[in-house]
């Protein structure tokens, strides 16, 4: 029968991942009981949604299959829920960083910081990397030691609000600005921060590669957003990249660095290779005397398409931005930095407000000289 509900008991896992969830649809469930402190992974949660099964806490899958019968007799299933006294997070779960995935995780995290070291992307201590294994549990790499040397036991775990919950060395200082790219992108489930030459030497002159040059990197990382420089370390800092990360996966920080977000570790490497080559490239094709050469507008909304479909963000995407947010810099054709564009409206930005009153005090004060 369609509606008949078919529940699987799972209460003696502490963990249900995405092998369980699998597990689950295969067995034809509509509905998984899960013990009141287990945690289900994001991954696990999404395609169990997906799947249109439901996750419930607190009885066992007999009483959850009478309960659909008899509520009275049994009370109704408990949906597992991620409210909690913690900014409607579920209390953080420690165990979580011993787990077969975390571990998996954790060895990901150190082969990226060997390839951030490896390209010079990365110095001394520099960079930092992460990773959103559950609702309120981050795993991060720690402070002061090099991504060259980083090893499965150094990485620690914290919560959305940066308290350390497990690992034997301090985390990151600067783990604020991750947890806040968690927070305000849901999809974002990696973030790796480093300090890539020639990325950065466009975010210390205060500029942005044109785009329509590189299908590659139009595709994944596209126009690029310029954040305000803060001291790093600090939530200030951390919240300078909001106005940008849901419409951007790379944002260049100005006299820092970069930061890239994506579903993997992996990939937000990728990202971070990707547009310091493109900057590389940008500066290697100016020394030649010959203009660059860019898509046309029809190639660069075919390169959108591609670019929709992989679930990748761009602001281009609104169109009723597209006068801010144009397909192509159009007005700076051949140059190989431009001045960045957020693609938001100058009424949303303070700092245009500032710009604003500062021109008209001064054109008010020139005027009052000239009558008297």
């Amino acid at each position: 029968m369609k509606n008949e509900v078919k529940s699987i008991d799972v209460s003696g896992l502490k963990l249900v991942a995405m092998r369980d969830a699998k597990s689950a649809l295969a067995a034809g469930a509509t509905r998984i009981v899960v013990a009141e402190n287990c945690v289900v992974t994001p991954s696990a949660r999404d395609f169990l949604a997906q799947h249109d099964i439901e996750v419930v806490a607190g009885c066992s899958a007999k009483a959850a299959s009478s309960a659909a019968s008899s509520p009275a007799a049994y009370g109704s299933p408990k949906p597992v829920s991620n409210s909690s006294a913690t900014g409607g997070r579920p209390a953080a779960n420690s165990r979580l960083f011993f787990t077969p995935e975390a571990e998996a995780i954790k060895k990901e995290i150190c082969e990226v910081g060997r390839k951030l070291w490896m390209r010079q992307f990365v110095d001394g201590n520099g960079g930092n990397i992460s990773y959103r294994i559950g609702p309120n549990e981050v795993i991060c790499t720690p402070t002061l030691v090099s991504k060259f040397d980083l090893k499965p036991e150094d990485l620690s775990m914290v919560d959305l609000d940066g308290n350390q919950i497990a690992g034997t060395r301090p985390r990151t200082s600067e783990i604020f600005l991750h947890l806040e790219i968690y927070k305000a992108v849901p999809e974002a489930k990696s973030a790796v921060h480093c300090h890539p030459p020639h990325a950065t030497a466009y975010a210390i002159t205060g500029r942005v590669p044109p785009n329509l040059v590189i299908p590659e990197f139009e595709v994944f990382v596209g126009k690029v957003a310029l954040s305000p420089y803060a001291t790093p370390g600090t939530q200030e800092f951390a919240e300078t990249v909001l106005p940008y990360v849901k419409e951007h996966n790379t944002v260049l920080l100005a006299n820092h660095g970069i930061i890239c977000w994506a579903d993997t570790v992996t990939h937000a490497e990728w990202y971070a290779e990707v547009l310091d080559t493109y900057c590389w490239t940008l500066m290697l094709a100016s020394q030649l005397g010959a203009p660059i050469s860019y898509m046309t507008e029809k190639q660069g909304t075919d390169l959108l398409d591609i670019k929709k479909r992989l679930g990748l963000p761009d602001a281009r995407f609104d169109t009723s931005k597209m006068k801010e947010c144009q397909l192509s810099d159009v007005d700076a054709q051949g140059a190989i930095a431009v001045t960045p564009n957020s693609c938001r409206r100058k009424t949303d930005n303070p700092a245009d407000a500032d710009l604003d009153s500062l021109v008209k005090a001064i054109t008010d004060a020139v005027m009052d000289e000239i009558k008297r």
